[in-house]
C-alpha cells in the first residue's frame, strides 16, 4: 500500500482503470458508424497504409494495438512514433498511397502530435485521420473537428490524466483503437469485461506489488513479446518517470534481449517477464524465464500470467491475473500493465518523490516542452 495519507491523482488513475474500459466500449460502440464511414474503401483498397502515430506511451499504446489489429484486418499495421514522422517525414509516408493515420494522444498539445497531422496533409493525396484523445480541448481535437477526412473519438473525462505518467489514458486509447478498428466483433464486449474483472483482481493483489518495490532494485528489466513488447517498453517508461530517473529499467523483446541487452543484468536486478497468452509465442517467454530463473537470485525474476497454466518454474516469483486466460495479448496487456503503474508508483513513494509531479523543478514536462517544428517547405532540396 502507499505510504502517504494522501492518495496522489496518480493512485487514483491507475485505480479507477477497469471501471472506465467498459464505458470507453460504450463510447466506441456509439461512434462506430462514424469511424467506418471515415475508413470505408480505405481499408478494402490492398495497397493502403494504417499509420499507429504517437510519441512516448502514446506510441507504445500503438506498438501494443499494432500486431492485433494486423491480425484482426488481414494486412500490415505499422506503429510509427510522431518524434520520428516530424523528424523525417518521407522516409515514413508515401505520397501517392491512401493512408490512415490514427493518432493517440492524452493532450493533443505535444508540438509533434499536430505537426504529424499536418505533414501527412502536406505530403498525402489521400489521407484520413483518426484522432484517439483525452481532452476535446486540445490542439489536435479542435484542429480535426467537423473535418470530413477526420473522426475525434474522445476517451472518458477521467482518463485525462491529471499526474505527471499517462495511465488511464495510455488503456483506453489502446482499447479504443482495438475496438474501433477491429471491426464487427461480437467477442470485444466480453474480452472487455474480462480485461476489467483480471485489473480489479489484480488490485486486490497490490501487497504483492509493493513487496517488489520494497526489494529496492537498482534496475529493473521488462521483456515481452509481440504485442507485450510494447507493453514492455511502456512499463519502463512508467517506472522511469516515476522515479525522475532514479531506477535505471530496459525494454526488450523476450528474443531481442540475449542479444546484448541481456548485459543490463547485475545481482540487483529485477527482470519481469510478460507471458504471451498465445501458446506458441508462449514457449519463446518460458525459455527465457528459466534461463533468468537460473543465473538470478530467488525473487528477483517476475512473471506476470493471464493463462493460468502451471508451467512457470517454482524459483520464479509470479504475478497471476484471474480470468485472462483467452484474451489476446494486447487486450491482455490491458490488466497487465496495472503491475508496472503500481510498481512505478510504490516506487516513487518509497524514494520519496511525489507522484504526481515527480519533476518539480520542470526539467520533464507533463506536455512536452523546447521543440521547435520547422515548416516543411522550407527543408525540400
Amino acid at each position: 500500500m502507499t505510504t502517504t495519507d494522501h492518495r496522489s491523482h496518480t493512485e487514483d488513475e491507475i485505480l479507477q482503470q477497469p471501471a472506465l474500459w467498459p464505458a470507453l466500449a460504450r463510447a466506441v460502440a456509439t461512434s462506430q458508424t462514424e469511424i467506418d464511414a471515415l475508413v470505408t474503401g480505405l481499408l478494402d483498397e490492398p495497397t493502403s497504409r494504417i499509420l499507429l502515430i504517437g510519441a512516448g506511451t502514446s506510441a507504445y499504446a500503438g506498438q501494443v494495438a499494432a500486431p492485433a489489429l494486423s491480425k484482426t484486418l488481414g494486412r500490415q499495421v505499422e506503429a510509427l512514433a510522431t518524434t520520428d514522422l516530424v523528424a523525417a517525414p518521407e522516409a515514413h509516408l508515401t505520397p501517392d498511397v491512401p493512408t490512415l493515420m490514427v493518432s493517440f494522444a492524452r493532450s493533443g498539445n505535444s508540438p509533434e502530435s499536430l505537426a504529424a497531422t499536418e505533414l501527412a496533409d502536406q505530403l498525402l493525396s489521400d489521407v484520413r485521420h483518426l484522432v484517439l484523445t483525452c481532452d476535446p480541448d486540445g490542439q489536435l481535437a479542435r484542429a480535426h473537428r467537423d473535418r470530413d477526412t477526420s473522426v475525434v473519438l474522445l476517451m472518458p473525462a477521467a482518463a485525462n490524466d491529471r499526474g505527471f505518467a499517462m495511465t488511464s489514458s495510455f488503456t483506453c486509447m489502446t482499447l479504443a483503437a482495438l475496438l474501433a478498428l477491429g471491426g464487427p466483433d461480437e467477442q470485444a464486449a466480453g474480452r472487455v469485461e474480462r480485461a476489467s474483472q483480471a485489473a480489479e483482481a489484480l488490485l486486490s493483489e497490490r501487497a504483492q506489488i509493493a513487496e517488489l518495490a520494497a526489494l529496492r532494485p537498482e534496475r529493473v528489466v521488462y521483456l515481452g513479446s509481440g504485442a507485450l513488447t510494447g507493453l514492455a517498453r511502456e512499463s519502463a517508461l512508467k517506472l522511469t518517470e516515476l522515479t525522475a530517473g532514479e531506477v535505471v529499467t530496459l525494454a526488450e523483446s523476450t528474443l531481442g534481449f540475449r542479444h546484448g541487452p541481456k548485459s543490463v543484468l547485475t545481482p540487483r536486478t529485477l527482470s519481469v517477464v510478460y507471458l504471451s497468452n498465445h501458446p506458441y509465442t508462449r514457449r519463446y517467454d518460458l525459455d527465457l524465464l528459466a534461463e533468468l530463473a537460473a543465473g538470478q537470485d530467488a525473487g528477483w525474476v517476475l512473471a506476470v500470467d493471464g493463462s493460468g497454466r502451471a508451467d512457470v518454474p517454482d524459483s520464479v516469483r509470479a504475478l497471476r491475473l484471474q480470468g485472462a486466460a483467452d484474451l489476446p495479448d494486447a487486450f491482455w496487456a490491458l490488466p497487465a500493465v496495472l503491475v508496472a503503474q503500481l510498481l512505478g508508483l510504490e516506487s516513487s513513494l518509497l524514494l520519496g518523490h511525489t507522484p504526481d509531479n515527480p519533476f518539480p523543478t520542470g526539467e520533464v514536462n507533463r506536455v512536452v516542452q523546447g521543440v521547435t517544428i520547422h515548416p516543411w517547405e522550407n527543408d525540400r532540396a
